[in-house]
């Protein structure tokens, strides 16, 4: 949602370090996972099951120290391997020995340990580093943005290069701990459940975990002073908020909208299906940006999110990432339309319990508002090119997409698969391709020329009306079925979603 961190020309040119098809067998893993839109995020020959961050930050000079120990286990025996990462590094050790490295990119850490690494054998890397993140520039651009008492971490596809060394691509996810040394009165705030907290020495360090497997670019850390609230689910599932004190007049409107995390976290499991991971919450820093992300467990909201009141849908979109996006995450960045549809499709099912517009009634609105030769159009959801991934056609024409599913299938059929898929693929990642094979198999019927005609083929398609709904039938979001008019009202809740559309701005 999402600004883009990495221009494709730049990685096209780190593409130049792969190794060559001949030598595909060769013991020295690529500066790169494979995937077309990003060729140099993530790394080849390896797996990361576990990240432990031992950080020690100063928001008065930025300074960021660390030591990253990362569990790995090699997929073929190795003689060198990659990491992705910005900041200087003073020391690399693999399995306890000295490692040599040297850096090539934007962004690449190379590591030559002292003993080959084998084929399906676990190993331990420690990195210690330091730096200042806001000073290190891609194509002249930081994805850690300061604030007036901290540091923010938090973008997509990438934020992780600028403060912890990782295999930066979401098909390579592991479980994270995240220690972070703050000064006194300083709070750090990062995902999961917060496990302990301690003083000494004019110094309070804050211990985090996530337990279930997380991609790289949705671990965050915000350090700096901020309001903290703690609740609890109807279920036990602990909540925690935190709002920068200095946020001024949207500082209102943003509690009001993310207080409602634990209410709108319940409904989208009436939706979606158990809630899948162990803590829930949001936090709203005092970043000049407008974008949100689904930072996982503990999604980000720049504060001009509210900057016209309060503003539930957006929490509703950022929740609905973490089923769809967080638990499920993309094979392939081409594979956005599985993140960015959906939880666009969730704020339209909000509208719908909220009385404010049924889905039907929201794609008819934003299928009529753009004529065919709107370039709109002309964008792939199903594979909208590096350039076009987070652009409106993949949030709004991907919803209506599922509205055209959802007609064609019936609501039982429908709401089976939204629910049946994060179960299907829970804590692990899927291609489109994927998500048509498994809604055909719960459909049982052929769908593959709807979602190619919704997907992948540009122009304006054909918008047939929803038939008739069976007598006493009723959906999950107590949906009311009717045709479309001939001409469209504008629905009630449209304004407020179409405010949240800088979520994806770039």
């Amino acid at each position: 949602m999402h600004r883009k961190v990495i221009a494709p020309s730049v990685l096209a040119a780190s593409l130049l370090l792969v190794i060559p098809a001949s030598a595909a067998s060769s013991v020295q893993g690529a500066p790169g996972i494979g995937d077309p839109y990003y060729p140099a995020s993530g790394n080849s020959g390896y797996d990361v099951s576990h990240y432990d961050l031992r950080l020690q930050y100063q928001p008065n000079t930025d300074l960021l120290e660390g030591t990253a120990t990362l569990l790995t286990t090699a997929k073929q025996d190795l003689s060198r391997f990659n990491l992705d990462f910005g900041l200087k590094v003073s020391e690399i050790r693999v399995n306890g020995a000295k490692a040599k490295f040297a850096t090539s990119g934007n962004h690449e850490l190379e590591v030559t340990p002292a003993q080959p690494l084998q084929k399906d054998k676990p190993a331990t890397v420690v990195v210690k580093y330091a730096g200042k993140p806001s000073e290190f520039k891609i194509d002249g651009w930081s994805a850690w943005q300061r604030t007036p008492d901290g540091g923010v971490a938090a973008q997509e596809p990438d934020s992780a290069v600028w403060w912890f060394p990782s295999n930066d691509h979401p098909l390579d996810k592991a479980t994270f701990d995240i220690s972070v040394n703050v000064p006194d009165g300083t709070q750090a705030i990062s995902n999961g459940v917060l496990q302990s907290q301690s003083s000494r020495l004019g110094w309070t360090r804050y211990n985090w975990r996530s337990n279930k497997p997380q991609a790289t670019y949705l671990a965050t850390l915000a350090i700096g002073k901020f309001d903290v609230t703690t609740d609890k689910t109807a279920s036990g599932l602990p909540i925690l908020n935190a709002y920068s004190k200095d946020l001024g007049d949207n500082a209102g409107a943003a509690r009001a909208s993310v207080e409602r995390t634990g209410e709108v976290a319940e409904w989208l499991e009436g939706v979606f299906g158990p809630y899948p991971f162990n803590a829930l919450g949001g936090y709203v820093p005092n970043v000049p940006s407008s974008f949100a992300l689904e930072t996982q467990t503990r999604p980000f909201y720049s504060p001009k999110q509210f900057s016209n009141g309060a503003n539930v849908s957006v929490v509703v979109h950022e929740l609905a990432h973490q089923w769809y996006g967080d638990s499920v995450s993309v094979d392939g960045w081409k594979d956005i339309w599985l993140n960015e549809g959906f939880a666009r499709y969730s704020q339209w099912l909000w509208s719908e319990k909220e009385g404010e517009g049924t889905a039907q009634e929201l794609a008819d609105w934003a299928y009529r508002l753009r004529p065919a030769e709107d370039p709109f159009w002309q964008v792939k959801p199903g594979d909208p090119g590096p350039d076009n991934q987070f652009h409106g056609a993949v949030y709004d024409r991907g919803a209506i997409a599922l509205q055209a599913l959802r007609n064609e299938i019936g609501d039982e059929k429908f709401f089976q698969i939204l629910k049946g898929w994060p179960t299907e693929r829970a804590y692990g990642n899927a291609k489109v391709g994927d998500f048509v094979r498994y809604a055909e198999k719960v459909s049982n019927k052929p769908l593959a020329q709807l979602f190619e005609t919704w997907l992948y083929t540009p122009g304006k398609p054909a918008f047939a009306p929803p038939a008739a709904p069976a007598p006493g039938a009723a959906s999950p979001t107590t949906r009311s079925l009717k045709a479309p008019a001939a001409q469209p009202v504008e629905p009630k809740s449209w304004k407020k979603i179409a405010a949240t559309d800088s979520i994806h701005e770039r």
